[in-house]
């Protein structure tokens, strides 16, 4: 169709096809005739009465206006219909305004009334479109009317408004920017909001509005953390770069240590690699940062890991921007060790259109000076195909350049060769410089550099050539009395090269090495002379320059061509080259009128020149934020905010804290820690390091996945790996045990409401014992008390201390086992008397005689065939049997209760992402039976949803080479609401690598991973003090690791560390023999040591673990292990665990 009649079609078929129109005043036809008619049968479909013809019409209206076409003269008629009552073509109208509204204010103003009444509308559609049209229309006089609108929008009942309201905010604050202080309100209220879809609308708001009050994120952060998986994906984008943002403020850098490492180690790329004194300053620095680092471990916030562990699967988004989102928090906030994880997201996105590559190569490239090892496993996904854009081709060259080391060069250098022959002549210029990068930063390959550029010299494209001869320049530089023959060669060139780059680089190398060219210079001085008036100025530049430094250096024969060339250029057109003879002429000839500066003319001009360093042109990008459009244009847009710099020291972290009504369940873990049975023996049950389990294990069940990278990053990385990790866990488990704090609060709260009631009288009794017998200072002082008053206490208690006290006696089962019968019958006496505490007490006596028993063959697999469920859950007849506990029976004296936590346990899956079912895991510490070499895993699932959940199994187990599962049997059926518990065994071959798996119900499948602490892979052994010295002289050199230490001010007894040793790693006791360190008769020495022994549990290699206490706090920690990595590992768990 024609245009005209195009035309035509949209101004109503006036007139014929091709035939033009004109009128000279509106009466007459023509255009102006049309134009009144045009629509007509629109504007009669608006005025029916029928609402099936007005549907019709606006959605022909709708379309047009999605085609681009103007449909503002139908604004009168369509405004009429906004308070029509069908429902559907108030949708439409509401759409329509929302577009016109701003150009048409007059007529929307008058329909004001209308959407005030459409905001009080019984649809959330007509509410949040009425909302919109109001805050389309910008005009300041109604602004109040905007303001309040927003504020009942905001506390609407559908979070589809209150997203609209967020919506509406940043439009009403660019209309009157004044009103920011009631909006701020707006934001504060519905950042509180709890809704996914509300989330990353006011938090985009937000980042419009106040920016800089980064106080209203505080009491958010975790809530925005834990959502930000379920909100839509431009929500994530602004919530992700947001907490980038807060992240940087509120935490310290993770790593801190490393910054000296870097700064002495990563004088990687761009350093020069042959100065010796340089490397005994790097020795030096990482000495020094090597002190550093043991001086003060880091330790990562929870909430810091909070924010990594709940970004990291959004990694697997099918949208680009959350993936690059997620990159870019990971590699400013991550340690080192964890980021990676990043390298494998955005490779996949390179397979992507190539504006999404482009934005994402810019930020490889950028993450590629910093963290090298990071992207080496991927080189290939960077080589370059025939069909890509010339800007991807530049871009993967300079990632290639950037990953480039002596192991790989040989490869990127075969890569070039190819590239050189494309047809592409700027991809090809960029190769040959990407050659000289590689040939300054990696010396063992310059001179096979050199010669594969000199090859290129005798290539028959000029640019080719021309490209050459400039890299080549800058390389010979570095070494030029090597290569005199290649300047030799390069002057014979410059008959044939017309580039005048190319050109002056020729003659800039001749004239600063004319010495090693004596007989060649001033011929190649002759010919330029000739040609002098055809160069280029950049050509007669350095003709001049090489006529001063011939001059200088050989008179004799250079004399009258240099005051021809000079004279030659007095007369030029440019002026620069002018000035340049003028001044050179008073330089080199001096006459009475020189000033002092020609005696130096020799030192100015043939003074020895630095070579150039060739750097990458995204070096100094990294301080844009990754991601930003700033990044990518290298230059500060509009609207940026700076990332800012991590905090010297840590601000508060309480402040994120956000105060939650106590649930039944943490109730339970305070009645459990006071019914807790005494210890029997200080040190080597098992029962003991059971409930107080290990708060910071190694690993973070986020970083299993980070893969081959982390290793290959740089030498710091180990060391920073392992340190960042066993700071990181301390972390997970406080967010975790938040999210099920949060998520058992808020699906219980209904049903539980009155047992919690009930239990708030109990609540206020019981925390005063707990708090007593959750200090290690005022247990201690009951220990010693309870020493000076034996005879007085009560026939139990005394029992039980001996017990404590005669460990090393020369036949510990039988003792045990009589004592612990004993005590186990006078504890039920005393239970008996009271009714209501009876069954606890029995039970928990029960399991107690269990225990004893167990630890008495410690070495040996009990033959038990299940492992018992270690978290019981609270059940209404539990509840009521401990409204009847009395704080004054003898049981619960605090002498004899021990501070004791129930396992740690580690969340596999939440149950946002299970769709309502939960499952946490523990390392329940007991012989798996079915197969020794196993770690038993016990697991707990949790049914949150509505509906019942079918055949619970395992699938497509992925497995590290050596690694073993005993699967846990099939759950046939899981009802809502109920729990159900499973055992599993793992062999982790004695190494801290994930366990993979699928976890399957009838319907769905998760993907989930296991990840053990060291101390999780040990099992106790019973060692006399003689044994364990003997073994241990058989473990020394590279098995033995040692490390001082400042031991924490509650860790200062026995007891405490005892216990802290065994809660971060399952091993047994040694009781002190012989040398009557601490036999009973005597008072205990004043510095005691502490010994432990176990084996691990595959190889059954031994770990032995002293600790020696010294003066003020000082004590000396040893481990003794074959196996050196396990060894290093339990050294930074132990070190943690007694220093903090």
């Amino acid at each position: 169709m024609s245009a005209s009649s195009a035309f035509n079609d949209e101004k109503g078929g006036s007139s014929s096809v091709g035939e033009p129109e004109y009128g000279h005043d509106p009466a007459s036809g023509g255009i102006f005739s049309s134009d009144y008619k045009r629509h007509d049968d629109l504007k009669e479909m608006l005025d029916s009465n029928k609402d099936s013809l007005k549907l019709e019409a606006m959605k022909r209206i709708v379309a047009m206006i999605a085609r681009g076409k103007n449909a503002s003269d139908l604004f009168p008629a369509v405004v009429k219909n906004v308070a029509c009552k069908n429902i559907e073509v108030k949708k439409l109208v509401y759409v329509y305004l929302v577009r016109y509204a701003e150009e048409q204010q007059d007529l929307a103003l008058l329909s004001i009334s209308t959407f005030q009444r459409g905001l009080k509308d019984p649809n959330q559609l007509i509410r949040a479109s009425a909302l919109r049209v109001l805050s389309s229309i910008r005009v300041t006089i109604i602004v109040p009317i905007m303001m309040l609108a927003i504020k009942e929008a905001a506390s609407d009942m559908s979070p589809y408004v209150r997203k609209t309201a967020a919506h509406a905010i940043p439009k009403l604050y660019s209309l009157d920017p004044e009103q920011k202080d009631q909006l701020i309100e707006v934001i504060e209220k519905l950042l509180a909001d709890k809704t996914t879809l509300v989330a990353g609308s006011v938090v985009m708001a937000f980042e419009e509005v106040c920016p800089e009050r980064i106080d209203l994120i505080h009491k958010n952060y975790r809530k925005l953390c834990n959502l930000l998986i379920d909100v839509e994906e431009w929500g994530q984008v602004v919530i992700i770069n947001m907490l980038t943002r807060y992240a940087r403020t509120q935490f310290l850098n993770p790593n801190m240590n490393e910054s000296l490492l870097e700064e002495g180690g990563d004088k990687t790329f761009y350093g020069s690699d042959e100065d010796d004194e340089d490397e005994e300053e790097d020795k030096e620095k990482k000495a020094e940062a090597h002190a550093l680092a043991k001086r003060k471990p880091y330790v990562m916030d929870p909430d810091h890991r909070l924010l990594l562990r709940n970004t990291k699967p959004l990694l697997q988004s099918r949208n680009a921007a959350v993936v690059m989102a997620v990159a870019q928090l990971y590699f400013h906030l991550a340690p080192k060790a964890e980021v990676g994880v990043i390298a494998k997201a955005l490779v996949r996105l390179l397979r992507s259109h190539s504006e999404v590559q482009y934005v994402v190569l810019q930020n490889v490239a950028t993450m590629t000076i910093k963290r090298r090892g990071m992207f080496e496993p991927y080189l290939k996904s960077f080589y370059i195909r025939s069909t890509d854009p010339t800007q991807i081709k530049v871009l993967k060259l300079e990632v290639l350049t950037n990953l480039a080391n002596e192991t790989n060069i040989s490869t990127i250098l075969r890569e070039f060769q190819t590239y050189i022959k494309s047809m592409d002549k700027d991809f090809v210029a960029a190769t040959i410089q990407a050659i000289g990068r590689c040939a300054t930063n990696i010396g063992e390959v310059r001179d096979t550099c050199l010669n594969g550029l000199v090859q290129l010299l005798s290539n028959r494209d000029e640019l080719v050539v021309a490209e050459s001869v400039v890299v080549i320049k800058k390389l010979l530089q570095m070494q030029p009395e090597k290569h005199s023959d290649i300047i030799k060669h390069m002057a014979k060139l410059t008959d044939n090269i017309q580039v005048p780059m190319a050109r002056a680089s020729i003659l800039w190398l001749i004239g600063e090495y004319c010495e090693h060219v004596p007989k060649i210079a001033p011929d190649v001085l002759r010919k330029m002379a000739k040609s002098f008036t055809n160069e280029e100025d950049i050509v007669k530049l350095q003709i001049i320059n090489l006529a001063a430094k011939l001059y200088l250096t050989n008179s004799k024969q250079t004399k009258l061509l240099t005051q021809y060339v000079l004279n030659l250029a007095k007369y030029d057109q440019n002026y620069d080259i002018r000035d340049r003879a003028r001044f050179i002429r008073q330089l080199i000839v001096p006459t009475e009128k020189s000033g002092a500066l020609s005696k130096y003319a020799k030192k100015l001009f043939l003074a020895l020149k630095p070579a150039p360093v060739l750097e990458s042109p995204f070096k100094d990008r990294d301080h844009f934020q990754l991601g930003s459009l700033s990044h990518l244009l290298n230059a500060k847009a509009g609207g940026y905010q700076e990332l800012p710099d991590w905090p010297e020291a840590a601000p508060d972290p309480s402040v994120r804290n956000v105060e939650v009504k106590e649930s039944v369940f943490t109730l339970l873990e305070r009645v459990t820690t006071l019914t807790s049975v005494p210890e029997w023996t200080k040190c080597s049950s098992r029962e003991k390091r059971k409930e107080k389990k290990v708060e910071k294990p190694f690993y973070s069940d986020s970083e299993g996945e980070s893969g081959p990278t982390e290793s290959a990053d740089s030498e710091s990385d180990s060391a920073s790996g392992s340190e960042s990790g066993s700071g990181s866990e301390e972390s997970g488990s406080g967010s975790e045990s938040e999210e099920s704090e949060e998520g058992s609060e808020s699906e219980e709260e209904e049903e539980e409401e009155e047992e919690v009631k009930d239990k708030k009288k109990k609540k206020k009794e019981l925390k005063k014992p707990v708090q007593e017998s959750e200090s290690e200072q005022s247990s201690e002082e009951e220990r010693k008390h309870a020493r000076k008053s034996k005879p007085r206490k009560s026939d139990s208690e005394s029992e039980s201390e001996e017990e404590d006290e005669s460990e090393s006696e020369s036949s510990p089962s039988e003792s045990e086992e009589s004592e612990s019968e004993a005590e186990v019958k006078k504890k039920k006496k005393a239970a008996e008397s009271k009714p209501p505490s009876k069954p606890v007490k029995k039970e928990s006596k029960k399991e107690k005689k269990e225990m004893s028993l167990l630890d008495l063959d410690d070495f040996e697999p009990t033959p038990s065939p299940q492992v018992t469920p270690v978290n019981t859950f609270l059940s209404n007849s539990l509840v009521t049997d401990l409204e009847g506990l009395s704080l004054s029976d003898s049981v619960l004296s605090p002498a004899t209760i021990a501070p004791s936590s129930a396992l740690k346990s580690y969340e596999l899956l939440h149950r946002i992402t299970g769709e309502g079912l939960s499952v946490e895991y523990c390392f329940s510490r007991q012989p798996f039976s079915p197969d020794g070499n196993m770690v038993a895993v016990q697991m707990q699932f949790t049914n949150n949803a509505t509906s019942e959940t079918k055949n619970l199994h395992m699938e497509d187990v992925k497995l590290q080479s050596g690694m073993r599962v005993k699967e846990f049997p099939e759950i046939e059926l899981l009802p809502a609401g109920e729990t159900a518990t499973a055992v599993m065994g793992i062999d982790f071959c004695d190494s801290t690598q994930a366990a993979n798996f699928q976890l399957c119900t009838h319907t769905r499948k998760f993907f989930v991973s296991i990840q053990p602490p060291v101390g999780e892979l040990m099992r106790p052994v019973f060692l006399t003090e003689n044994e364990f010295k003997k073994e241990q002289g058989q473990l020394m050199g590279m098995n033995e690791i040692t490390e001082k230490l400042t031991l924490d001010a509650k860790c200062r007894n026995e007891h405490a560390i005892v216990q802290r040793v065994t809660t971060a790693a399952n091993l047994s006791r040694v009781p002190c023999g012989s040398d009557k360190e601490c036999s009973p008769p005597l008072p205990p020495p004043k510095h005691p040591v502490h010994r432990f022994a176990g084996r691990t549990v595959t190889s059954s290699s031994l770990v032995l673990v002293t600790v020696a206490t010294k003066e003020e706090g000082a004590a000396q920690l040893t481990v003794n292990c074959e196996k050196m990595v396990i060894g290093t590992m339990l050294v930074k768990d132990i070190l943690l665990a007694l220093t903090q």
